[in-house]
């Protein structure tokens, strides 16, 4: 039943969502849904629970610090980016009902709201082992700031389709997108970039000084590089 309720949000939205579709849907008779709740409301929110629970089974994977161990700082950041994304992309058609009818349902946009602040914990706790390199001097304020700017991005993404703001791009380009301009944000120093800046107007190669290996690695990226 659950599974159907989340099935007929993809394919048609809140507007879709009936207890006769739901009905229709699951095979389930009318009266034993309503021996399990009493309103169209209480059997959205439990469906809403159900899709918003595979969402957070996929969260879990920033909790597997095995399966980022040994990656250089910026392959982090886009991994963290990627990941971020990736979850509100596969569940894009459940995430677009919800996004846009929680304007107009309280409880839908609170609850909304505690999970997304838990995937943004997520996200940060994922990157505290670069805060040593990021260039603000909040690192965790930085971390949580970059979190705002490509969830709300990736929102209006699955909201509202992917020319809604800019000229559209795949999924795969989005995501890459967001994570140079993560990598860019929280990694490049200031210093560097100065430096290209003079190279580029004088015509000459900037030269990366040498860094131990041992600490950090550098990775050169479309003419920038990122400790």
């Amino acid at each position: 039943m659950l599974d159907a309720g989340v099935a007929i949000l993809e394919d048609g939205g809140y507007e879709a969502f009936t207890i006769a579709a739901v009905c229709s849907r699951s095979g389930v008779a009318p009266p034993a849904i309503y021996a399990r709740t009493s309103t169209k409301d209480a059997l959205f929110l439990a469906v809403y629970e159900h899709g918003i629970a595979r969402m957070r089974d996929d969260q879990l994977v920033f909790t597997d610090a095995e399966r980022w161990a040994g990656l250089a700082p910026d392959q982090l950041v886009r991994a963290a980016v990627a990941e971020m994304t990736g979850i509100s992309l596969r569940h894009a058609r459940f995430l677009r009902s919800v996004v846009l009818i929680s304007a107009a349902h309280p409880e839908v946009r609170r609850r909304g709201s505690v999970y997304s602040t838990e995937l943004g914990e997520r996200f940060a706790a994922m990157l505290r082992p670069v805060h040593g390199l990021v260039t603000h001097p909040d690192p965790e304020a930085a971390v949580r700031a970059c979190f705002g700017t490509l969830f709300a991005a990736t929102v209006i993404r699955v909201a509202y389709g992917p020319g809604f703001a800019t000229p559209p791009v795949d999924d795969g380009t989005f995501t890459a997108e967001l994570g140079e301009t993560a990598a860019r944000y929280l990694l490049a120093r200031p210093d560097m970039d100065a430096g290209l800046g003079q190279e580029r107007q004088t015509g000459k190669v900037l030269e990366v000084p040498p860094v131990s290996c041992q600490k950090r690695s550098i990775v050169v990226n479309r003419g920038r590089a990122y400790p």
